[in-house]
């Protein structure tokens, strides 16, 4: 049963400090995608379990990295790690058309099921990252929410001209957040921002 009271509201709102990206996470009801265990703390600034060894970012991850999308209503945007489908409603929320490929199996059925509920029209997809979607190609954007080793070329084919991949990229331990900006078929910009610790992208974990 989906259960949002005006408490839950009231605060996400807390969260939220100013009224672009952010606008999304006020209106996305966060606690809804975690374990029950975490239910008092769904509205504080932090990383949680969920299942599967993955995590549920921070909301001030969420909005750093919706922001370098530099998303306009209406964008085709490819997700890799639906997870909890946090991330994924956010996008939903700001008038992306959320495509999003999660590979453990059990996480792809609890956000099928949860934003079919909330009625929120995105699309996942169950299968490996790395490959991305390539017969939905192009896309206007491409957000990983995993950390990885290097940019996949893979998704950088199926960006547009001038579109932006933003990713985590580096070792395990900790990555910097970076943007990949598609200048023509062959060639890229990379630019970096701030550090921050993601959950690894798997290469070759196909379902």
């Amino acid at each position: 049963m989906i259960v949002d009271t005006f408490r839950h509201q009231g605060m996400r709102k807390r969260l939220v400090d100013d009224e672009l990206v952010l606008q999304a996470i006020a209106d996305v009801p966060r606690h809804l995608f975690m374990d029950n265990a975490f239910l008092e703390f769904a509205y504080q600034d932090k990383a949680f379990p969920i299942e599967a060894g993955q995590t549920i970012s921070q909301p001030y991850t969420v909005a750093y990295q919706s922001q370098l999308l530099l998303l306009e209503k209406g964008m085709k945007v490819l997700e890799i790690g639906t997870g909890s489908g946090y991330q994924t409603s956010i996008l939903y929320k700001i008038g992306a058309k959320v495509y999003s490929i999660e590979r453990h199996k059990v996480l792809n059925n609890k956000a099928v099921t949860l934003l079919q509920e909330l009625n929120y029209n995105v699309k996942l997809f169950y299968g490996d990252g790395f490959k991305g979607l390539p017969s939905f190609a192009p896309f206007d954007r491409i957000l990983i929410t995993c950390g990885a080793r290097i940019v996949p070329p893979e998704l950088v084919k199926q960006l547009v001209i001038g579109g932006i991949l933003v990713l985590p990229l580096g070792p395990e331990n900790e990555q910097v957040m970076t943007t990949v900006i598609k200048k023509d078929a062959d060639s890229y910009e990379m630019m970096s921002f701030d550090k921050f610790k993601f959950v690894p992208m798997l290469e070759n974990k196909a379902p």
